[in-house]
């Protein structure tokens, strides 16, 4: 499991269920929007629809209403009616004469097949005989055309004909106080209230119903809805309703002339088509953006991960090599400054090993050239011990205190506590008044020295046999080659800000020339300066010990600097960190010696 769990693998599988929430939710906002657009919108057509269905056919029926009341109102039919009313029987001539007057019902309307008018007592008026009123429509119909005082009353399907529509309407005597002086049943064609031809497929498209007050079916005929589906389908309030097993979106309007229910039917599966089309759409978007992302978030997973990994695998070759700078560029400013920082760090710890190594170089051969210089120390010392003691028994005390001199140098450099790489001030100023002690047996009083330092800076610790290869130089290249007398001044100072301390060697010899001076000091910077004669330890090596100990913490603030003036002598100064210990001695502010 742990080699799955890469920076890669989390970035890229990251960026997938990112993108997957944001088009999950992308997906379902916009589908059920666009959804509820389509149904809502479906719904308002559909209600259109039958507006307008309804509104054609009130106009048809409005018209046959108009002119069935011309026909009560007609003032043959009102006489005629009165006569019957008051027990005068029309004559056949009397009823021959309304046949104008009804049939222009007729002619004016189209779709009507006849029109019967009836006495009060049921008896049929026009046209001449038949069946009385009773035999043709049930008699709650009739009470309602009386309930409705001359109103038009919509009836529906001839139960005698199937394929025609009965209306029947009061027909009230204006003259008689608008007593019930008959009744008119108007006949109509089937197919005046048939709306096929509204409906195409139906299979896909809406579905029509014409269906009268008593829960039966007017249009269309053939369809074979039970009463038990259609009474369910009036009485639904709900907007979605089932019909054997298939769900339809029902929208229902009553006419306000019949009071018939106007009901169409549109099956789901058509209105929800641009539904699956735009679920369609939205899956494809959503697997063709998947793979799109899955596609840039490898390409941007690789270009984050494989410079880190280029680096990582760098890294891991510095086990069994020298560390090794990575030298690719990349076009992130991240990983750039990365393998830049790397780069820096690399470089840095090849600088520490590289001066760990010098270091250890330099020690063994400070430690072999001890090694040299301490064959039989004990034997060297008890012998300079037995010379000073003959010649402090002979009145030689002068060259008996040489005696002690060297003794003591050859003591603070290969044995006792002094064999310590770190010393004091003040006992490296002591060794080198002993050397200078012993130099002036070799120039006599050509030989002079000044040793100025506050007895504050005694405690300053420095490494050993730091200012002792110059004090050498500034005699054998200064005092030596100069006529007459001179001078070697040892001056310690401290910096400005307390935090260096400054040691300057100074002769006033015969100097350098600049061009040898400029020598001198490139030489010095590059490492190639040479030990000076009689010296085991040179400049050069003063100068490693100083990089070493304090060159990478300090940078420029500690080293040597180097002045001469041809004629007028040297100086050399040399700069080190201010480093404190505990000891014995005070002596006084400035030593003077000469």
């Amino acid at each position: 499991m742990g080699r799955f769990n890469t920076l890669r693998n989390q970035m890229l599988f990251g960026f997938l269920l990112v993108m997957i929430i944001i088009l999950s939710v992308v997906g379902i906002v916009t589908f059920d929007s666009v959804s509820r657009l389509l149904k809502n919108n479906a719904e308002k057509h559909i209600q259109q629809t039958a507006i307008q269905a309804n509104g054609r056919l009130d106009a048809v029926l409005n018209q046959i209403d108009s002119l069935s009341i011309m026909v009560a109102s007609n003032l043959n039919v009102q006489r005629l009616l009165v006569n019957e009313l008051h027990g005068k029987r029309s004559t056949f001539s009397e009823k021959q004469m309304l046949s104008p007057y009804v049939n222009n019902i007729q002619i004016y309307s189209s779709g009507v097949r006849s029109v019967e008018l009836f006495t009060n007592d049921y008896r049929r008026l026009f046209p001449l005989d038949g069946d009385s009123l009773e035999t043709k429509i049930e008699a709650k119909w009739i009470t309602e055309a009386r309930a409705q005082k001359g109103r038009l009353v919509w009836i529906g399907i001839d139960p005698q004909d199937s394929t025609s529509v009965l209306a029947i309407r009061q027909i009230s005597l204006l003259d008689e106080n608008f007593a019930l002086g008959g009744y008119m049943l108007i006949r109509m064609e089937l197919n005046l209230f048939d709306i096929r031809e509204m409906n195409s497929d139906e299979s896909t498209r809406e579905t029509m119903l014409l269906v009268g007050r008593d829960y039966k079916l007017i249009a269309p005929v053939n369809h074979d809805l039970r009463m038990e589906d259609i009474k369910l389908l009036v009485d639904s309030e709900h907007p979605i309703v089932t019909v054997e097993e298939r769900k339809y979106m029902m929208v229902r309007h009553q006419s306000e002339v019949t009071g018939w229910t106007f009901l169409i039917l549109t099956p789901l599966s058509a209105i929800t088509e641009g539904i699956s089309f735009l679920r369609t759409v939205i899956f494809v978007s959503a697997g063709i953006g998947t793979v799109l992302y899955i596609i840039l978030s490898l390409f941007l997973s690789t270009i984050i991960s494989r410079p880190i990994f280029r680096l990582i695998k760098i890294m891991r070759s510095s086990r069994i090599g020298g560390l090794k700078p990575i030298a690719q560029v990349s076009s992130t400013i991240e990983i750039n400054e990365l393998n830049h920082t790397y780069n820096q760090m690399v470089e840095h710890m090849n600088d520490l090993i590289r001066l760990v190594y010098e270091k250890e170089i330099l020690q063994s051969r400070s430690e072999l050239k001890a090694l040299q210089a301490q064959i039989n120390p004990h034997f060297l010392f008890n012998t300079l011990e037995a010379l000073y003691w003959s010649l402090y028994n002979k009145d030689e005390v002068e060259l008996a205190e040489f005696v002690i001199a060297m003794s003591e140098l050859f003591r603070y450099t290969i044995t006792g506590p002094n064999r310590d790489e770190w010393v004091t001030l003040e006992e490296e100023l002591d060794h080198i008044e002993r050397y200078l002690v012993i130099m002036r047996i070799r120039f006599g009083e050509r030989l002079t020295w000044r040793i100025e330092s506050l007895s504050d800076y005694a405690r300053y610790r420095l490494p050993k046999l730091l200012v002792q290869p110059f004090v050498e130089n500034a005699i054998l290249h200064g005092i030596e080659s100069k006529i007459g007398p001179g001078v070697v001044t040892v001056r310690v100072d401290l910096s400005d800000d307390h935090e260096y301390l400054k040691i300057t060697v100074e002769d006033d010899g015969g100097g350098m020339s600049e061009d040898t001076l400029s020598r001198l000091q490139y030489s010095l910077e590059n490492g190639k300066v040479h030990t000076s004669k009689g010296s085991g330890l040179g400049i050069s090596n003063v100068r490693d010990r100083i990089r070493l100990y304090f060159g990478g913490q300090h940078g420029d603030k500690v080293g040597i600097q180097i002045w001469s003036r041809e004629g007028k002598g040297t100086a050399v100064s040399i700069s080190i960190p201010v480093i404190t210990g505990v000891y014995k001695r005070d002596e006084e502010n400035i030593i003077n010696c000469g």
